[in-house]
């Protein structure tokens, strides 16, 4: 008996230990989606159903589906994702920088900035407007003028106003908000820790380049972050000119802690594979 007790104990000590040596390798080979937060922009992959794309993307590893609106928002976190970005006013060729524009756009914002903060959602998206003659200076006292209004309601639920930047040579031709400068003096002007910009690393990448550094240097202006591959908007891959894990790395050693967002258009493979590499490419 004395005998059958010692083995016992030796066996128990040896799969305590066992256990307890298996234990960090389990955890190391969890996914957790690496330092960034990455989701999806919903329409680029409008022909396949929500339902669809959330179990993909929660099977992927990413923790989030952007541009959805409210309607959508149960379909997402049903699935355990946040709705990581959301419409906050406007669209792209009418927006703040014009004053007759503001009565219209400030309602907006008072809707959906509330509603967001109720569901939990983080992030509004808004936009300069196309300049159509105006100049950027104007158009910039303009914005100023209109993101005032609605700063204090966006501090007060906790959820971060993202105006986007565009490129104006491709995509979105006469887009005031086309180089981070301009946006960057936006920022520093309203002056506001839940007025951000949507740092569109495609768009950038077509006017300015030199996309790490620029990320750098304005980081404390940055709230949110859309990926495209360069030329085409397609995937992240050897097609196109971005060193990818290069840049998700700098962002991941800044801190960030916000959505890192894919809006690439799939082309070159089925799209969910297109997703899951580009979800691998920058979880670093």
């Amino acid at each position: 008996m004395f005998c059958d007790s010692i083995v016992y104990g030796m066996l128990t000590r040896r799969s305590l230990l066992r256990t307890a040596a298996a234990a960090p390798l389990a955890a190391s080979a969890a996914d957790t989606g690496g330092r960034i937060k990455q989701s999806v922009c919903r329409w680029c992959y409008s022909k396949i159903s929500l339902d669809d794309l959330c179990q993909a993307a929660q099977r992927i590893g990413l923790k989030g589906i952007d541009l959805v609106d409210h309607t959508d928002w149960p379909t997402v976190q049903k699935y355990g994702l946040v709705p990581s970005m959301t419409p906050g006013a406007g669209n792209i060729p009418d927006c703040w920088n014009r004053l007759d524009n503001h009565e219209k756009l400030v309602q907006q914002m008072q809707e959906n900035i509330p509603r967001a903060a109720a569901a939990g959602v983080p992030n509004v998206i808004t936009f300069s407007g196309n300049r159509k003659g105006m100049p950027d200076g104007e158009g910039l006292a303009n914005c100023v003028t209109g993101l005032n209004r609605v700063k204090k309601l966006a501090e007060e639920k906790g959820v971060t106003i993202n105006l986007e930047l565009l490129n104006s040579k491709v995509n979105h031709k006469d887009y005031m908000a086309d180089h981070t400068a301009w946006g960057v003096e936006l920022m520093k002007r309203v002056d506001s820790p839940r007025v951000k910009l949507l740092y569109d690393i495609y768009h950038m990448q077509i006017m300015e380049g030199d996309i790490i550094r620029t990320i750098r240097d304005n980081f404390a202006y940055l709230g949110h972050f859309h990926t495209g591959g360069n030329p085409g908007r397609h995937e992240l891959d050897d097609t196109q000119e971005l060193n990818w894990r290069a840049i998700a790395t700098a962002i991941a050693d800044l801190g960030y802690q916000g959505y890192f967002a894919h809006e690439f258009i799939p082309i070159s493979k089925e799209p969910l594979v297109s997703l899951e590499q580009a979800y691998k490419t920058c979880k670093v």
